[in-house]
């Protein structure tokens, strides 16, 4: 349950308190996805960072995982979180990472989890498969960001959770593991990280 920041000007979120509310529901497992866009800046900066801050305090209220969009913003994104942080724990995931090798460090630093989408399998994509090379494992999530971002073979289509195979198998190509394996974990950290979440209910 969040508020994407294309929409903080005109839904952003000021207090916590709605979204606190919301999270009393049983399927919000997290607080997203929120955070810093400066690339299409369809919102005020000023205003993105004041609804990402409320969605952090939510999280942090809550305990439910923060979801973090960022894109053109990882200097700032790494100062918000930081800044936050030291106001008191919460914990989250960097959605859809396409960042830098900083932001990735100063959200693991932070405890925070990274998420690959199938831009990893892009050939332009070579900073990026560097970097999922150095996330420890136990950190890592796979996502499709569906319907957007088809992993290769199946680029310019649309997207779909099938299609997370794709990416999963270059995850696993670029951190020596078998396919088998990074499931098997990347499954384990979803639950860690989405306790509320029930995995009986996942199948």
């Amino acid at each position: 349950m969040g508020v994407h920041p294309h929409e903080a000007k005109e839904e952003g979120q000021r207090t916590p308190d709605r979204l606190i509310e919301a999270t009393r529901h049983p399927k919000v497992v997290g607080i997203g996805e929120t955070g810093l866009d400066f690339y299409y800046e369809h919102s005020p900066r000023a205003e993105q960072a004041d609804s990402f801050r409320t969605h952090i305090a939510a999280a942090r209220h809550c305990g439910l995982p923060l979801i973090v969009h960022t894109r053109d913003a990882d200097r700032e994104t790494g100062d918000m979180l930081e800044e936050e942080y030291a106001k008191g724990p919460f914990a989250g995931l960097i959605h859809c990472f396409s960042g830098g090798a900083e932001v990735a460090q100063r959200a693991l630093a932070l405890g925070l989890y990274i998420s690959i989408s199938g831009i990893v399998t892009f050939k332009a994509a070579d900073s990026l498969r560097a970097i999922v090379r150095d996330i420890p494992l136990d950190r890592l999530l796979v996502e499709t960001d569906a319907p957007y971002l088809a992993p290769v073979p199946k680029r310019g289509k649309t997207n779909e959770p099938a299609l997370v195979a794709h990416t999963a198998a270059k995850v696993a190509e670029l951190k020596g593991v078998s396919l088998a394996e990074l499931e098997a974990v990347t499954t384990d950290n979803f639950f860690r990280l989405f306790a509320k979440a029930e995995r009986s209910a996942c199948g």
